[in-house]
């Protein structure tokens, strides 16, 4: 029976697959080197720790692999935590990609469709045609829909990305009759437009990883040179130029989506749809994230998570089933 991440206790002896999500080689206090690495299968990940290691066992296996991994698990801060014994990469006949697969059950068509539908409500011409450059764009669409929206956290399996659009349109149709001030249109493009440089920022068909343009740019300017990219096919289209106004809020609206500095983001938002966007954004994806960290909690036994050192706190769950 296979040993899924959210099924592990404490003193639980490992001998399974798993893919490897990050990894680096550290020192400790002593100057011996030590691999640091989360792992992760289709119903969570877990933080690896394997002692006395080499760069030769390190460059052994990478970031994206599937490696088997030896061990035992301790609980540790509050959670539970593997120190690997032995770690080397898996062959890949060995590999179930089914147990990998996270949230398969997303209807990416269905998602797909709606998109569509919602994004043909858009009035303005000068957005409708931008918008279907892309929609009419099958390469595009295909990697649109495929990707998810993270590697860890939220959205974070194929067709995520996908889903985390079409939920921040239906809000941002739910609203903008609450907030005549924000022009519908433009939000509606925005949100569309905000997280496409993610087609380019991961990669991957089973398993996904950052490409290395996604690591050395991020998403946000990536995303700017796609809609350069568009509006030069836009203009080629029609035969007009296109609003320079509206491409530079556009753009701004990209590149501010993260909403602070320390959150990556290049300004802060300063347009009323730019702070919609952003609001709207957090929104889906902290909901999103924080149902994962209750769904993947190993500690099904309580009403409360394990400490999550990434947000500092516990989540309270409740009598709700993981």
């Amino acid at each position: 029976m296979r040993q899924y991440i959210n099924q592990l206790k404490d003193n639980d002896t490992i001998n399974e697959i798993y893919f490897v999500t990050e990894k680096q080689l550290r020192p400790n206090k002593n100057g011996i080197f030590y691999i640091q690495m989360t792992i992760s299968d289709r119903t969570g990940s877990v933080s690896v720790r394997v002692w006395n290691a080499s760069e030769e066992l390190f460059q052994s296996f990478a970031t994206g692999d599937f490696v088997r991994l030896e061990g035992a698990t301790q609980r540790y801060q509050g959670s539970i935590q593997i120190i690997g014994k032995t770690v080397k990469r898996a062959p890949q006949h060995e590999v179930n990609f089914e147990d990998f697969r996270k949230n398969a059950q997303i209807d990416q068509q269905k998602l797909r469709h709606r998109l569509i539908e919602v994004l043909q409500e858009v009035t303005n011409p000068t957005l409708r045609n931008l918008l279907d450059c892309f929609l009419i764009d099958e390469v595009f669409m295909e990697k649109f829909s495929r990707l998810p929206a993270g590697v860890r956290l939220h959205h974070a399996y194929a067709g995520g990305l996908l889903e985390h659009t079409v939920t921040m349109l239906e809000v941002t149709k739910k609203i903008t009759p609450l907030y005549p001030m924000l022009n519908a249109d433009l939000l509606m493009t925005g949100v569309f437009l905000h997280d496409i440089g993610k087609t380019v920022e991961l990669t991957g068909m089973n398993e996904f990883t950052y490409s290395d343009e996604g690591q050395i740019l991020g998403h946000p300017t990536i995303a700017v040179e796609i809609l350069h990219e568009k509006i030069r096919e836009t203009e080629k289209l029609t035969a007009e130029p296109f609003d320079p106004e509206i491409a530079m809020i556009l753009k701004h609206m990209m590149i501010s989506h993260h909403g602070a500095h320390e959150n990556g983001s290049a300004k802060l938002p300063m347009t009323l749809e730019a702070i919609a966007l952003h609001y709207i954004d957090s929104l889906d994806s902290k909901l999103t994230e924080f149902e994962k960290y209750m769904f993947e909690d190993p500690n099904a036994g309580s009403h409360w998570t394990n400490y999550i050192p990434i947000i500092d706190r516990k989540l309270y769950k409740g009598k709700r089933k993981n």
